[in-house]
């Protein structure tokens, strides 16, 4: 059953990346493939009536953490403090750019949110994918399982190690690359005239750039934790997820090539799924990597809540899963098709 639940949390968690990771991409490239106000409420449109949706995964996998994975919880909380309150911040001011930032027709007022919104969204990309990357590294857990991070330390990868070093920039920045490339491949979907086209540009270009990006990280993540790989030839669920990262990086490329944007963009969904499932089941049943003695190391296992606590959390569990698939797809129908707007139309409240 613990093996059940960790399956489940991660797969919350990778549904609010791939949601949201599309926001964080479209927030990011919203300076460059718009250059109107028209064209900038038309990016905001196309994300604007789902995001709160889509935060809803964020909530639901700390809720269901907190009943199945306290002692997890508990830990990370503590030791990603000073990062989680960056996020929460950032998740707040995105969230003031997307409500209140049309609701007066003022230009500096319009001109701050947008300023926002570009920000919040490359910041929350980058403290994301540093997450990723303490993930993989490891935190530096004492025998208590207890551990305190500071921003950054010395640099490196191993003892007192800090949020940021060279290997969590790295994975940083190929987060960053990796959802800006998801919002440009969405932007391509959901809007046309002058910001369909530059979104064209800049996704082809983001793409590209991610190939030399993974092959990079893979070696750090390589030397970093040298029994990675062996860990993953030994899961047949890492083994499925390459397949699923390979079949679809060719639908991705088949997409781009042929034009198809709907292809296009599920392939870019099913790619950062299938990378995120691969990474979480590489490292299970390890959730908390110690830098400082791998005995230290916090497993799924030493984490759980008792036997009960994890049955009663399976009885609500799948309604909760189908109420809320059920209103996306019902949203999801509401907002299909392209986003147009018309520079003529008033400023939207």
């Amino acid at each position: 059953m613990i093996a059940a639940w960790y399956g489940c949390v991660s797969f919350m968690l990778i549904v609010y990346v791939i949601l949201d990771g599309r926001n964080f991409g479209v927030g990011m490239l919203h300076w460059i493939v718009a250059r109107t106000p028209a064209e900038r409420r038309q990016v905001v449109a196309a994300i604007g009536p789902l995001w709160p949706w889509d935060e809803v995964w964020l909530v639901a996998f700390g809720g269901v953490l907190v009943a199945v994975f306290p002692k997890l919880m508990a830990s990370a909380f503590s030791g990603y403090y000073l990062a989680l309150f960056l996020i929460l911040w950032c998740l707040v001011l995105r969230a003031g750019a997307l409500e209140i930032g049309g609701h007066i027709d003022d230009r500096m007022w319009q001109g701050f949110w947008d300023f926002v919104l570009v920000c919040s969204s490359v910041l929350l990309a980058v403290l994301f994918g540093a997450a990723a990357g303490n993930l993989a590294r490891g935190v530096p857990i004492d025998a208590h399982g207890n551990f305190v991070m500071a921003f950054f330390t010395n640099f490196g990868v191993r003892g007192y190690v800090g949020l940021l070093d060279w290997y969590t920039l790295s994975i940083a920045v190929f987060a960053a690359l990796l959802l800006a490339a998801h919002g440009a491949t969405y932007l391509v979907l959901k809007t046309d005239g002058p910001v369909h086209e530059r979104s064209v540009k800049w996704m082809h270009g983001l793409w590209r750039a991610l190939v030399p990006a993974l092959a990079v990280v893979s070696l750090e993540t390589w030397a970093v934790r040298p029994e990675l790989p062996g860990q993953a030839l030994a899961s047949p669920f890492a083994w499925v997820g390459t397949l699923l990262v390979v079949g679809s990086a060719a639908a991705l490329i088949s997409g781009l090539k042929t034009g198809n944007e709907l292809r296009a963009f599920l392939a870019s969904n099913g790619l950062i799924a299938a990378m995120l499932a691969t990474g979480a089941a590489t490292i299970f049943p390890v959730v908390l990597y110690s830098t400082l003695a791998p005995q230290n190391s916090m497993t799924a296992y030493a984490a759980a809540s008792s036997s009960s606590a994890m049955f009663m959390a399976f009885l609500w569990w799948p309604l909760a899963l189908v109420l809320t698939l059920g209103y996306y797809f019902v949203a999801a129908r509401r907002y299909a098709g392209k986003v147009r707007i018309d520079p003529q139309d008033p400023v939207p409240l």
